[in-house]
């Protein structure tokens, strides 16, 4: 804005007409900003990115539909053309937007790396990993979340929905504590913008939890969960084509609780399967 420069000059004793005419504009249109410098309409816009700015921060995925899909559930009443022409003075994109001329780039990490590709630990609930994996149905792209606990290999939270925000990470890691009640336990990631989002963080901090996360671009960084994803990839995900999500999400439910936790046995847990194993060693959950 050049209007307040004219004001100042001109307490300086220059003409207002001479710095309009340098500056480019009329001396009509900066006595019609004097007379109201803020309209009604940029107090109600600055309130606006305010409220955008805090739905992004909050979860990076979030585009200018999502983010006018929130503010109407926060009962703000706006218009989504004029929530995106906010946003895009605001820079408000979302991480998975393809933008010409501009490259996504992995974010930068909220936590140190306390893991370092040692994917074991003497109990359970001292490591945890996560990461969000998807497929495709007939009605559009399912998204998973999956926690794990390094000790039994067993999935101790995991969440699904139709949307890859925060709140599916947050949501899966609630369940992980409520199921395990954890104290002190390391959450290891990748540096996924919903595992870096403040939802995520701050849920870790309320409940006492340790976040971690790998580098970027080092698969190997969260090679254990990788390996539970391919096996749901050949077990599950690719043995048919799903026609709607909730087929896909009963199956995958079905696959964790049924054969993954209670069949499948396992070289590394001494050819026992994640519920066998947890109950021979812990006898808290025996």
């Amino acid at each position: 804005m050049r209007y307040p420069l004219v004001r100042d000059l001109a307490a300086d004793k220059i003409p207002v007409a001479v710095t309009c005419r340098v500056l480019g504009f009329s001396k009509q249109a900066f006595y019609k900003w004097n007379r109201d410098p803020v309209t009604d309409r940029d107090w109600d816009d600055a309130h606006l990115i305010n409220a955008a700015i805090d739905i992004h921060q909050d979860d990076p995925a979030f585009g200018y539909r999502f983010i006018a899909d929130e503010l109407h559930r926060a009962d703000i009443t706006v218009g989504e053309r004029r929530v995106w022409r906010l946003c895009s003075q605001a820079q408000l994109w979302s991480v998975f937007a393809k933008r010409r001329g501009l490259a996504r780039k992995a974010g930068p990490p909220v936590h140190d790396d306390l893991v370092d590709r040692t994917f074991s630990a003497p109990a359970t609930n001292v490591v945890w990993l996560t990461d969000i994996t998807e497929h495709p149905t007939g009605e559009g792209k399912l998204y998973l979340c999956a926690i794990k606990d390094v000790c039994s290999n067993r999935i101790v939270g995991y969440s699904m929905n139709a949307r890859m925000t925060s709140e599916l990470a947050v949501s899966a890691l609630r369940n992980a504590i409520a199921l395990r009640s954890p104290d002190g336990t390391i959450v290891h990631s990748d540096r996924g913008s919903q595992f870096r989002s403040h939802a995520f963080v701050r849920t870790l901090r309320n409940h006492g939890l340790v976040g971690s996360m790998g580098r970027v671009g080092a698969c190997g960084d969260n090679a254990a969960m990788e390996s539970f994803f391919s096996l749901l990839q050949k077990n599950v995900l690719d043995r048919q084509r799903w026609t709607t999500r909730d087929e896909l999400r009963i199956a995958i439910i079905t696959w964790i609780e049924r054969t993954y936790h209670r069949r499948r046995r396992q070289r590394a847990l001494g050819r026992l399967t994640p519920i066998e194993y947890e109950t021979l060693t812990t006898p808290r959950a025996a």
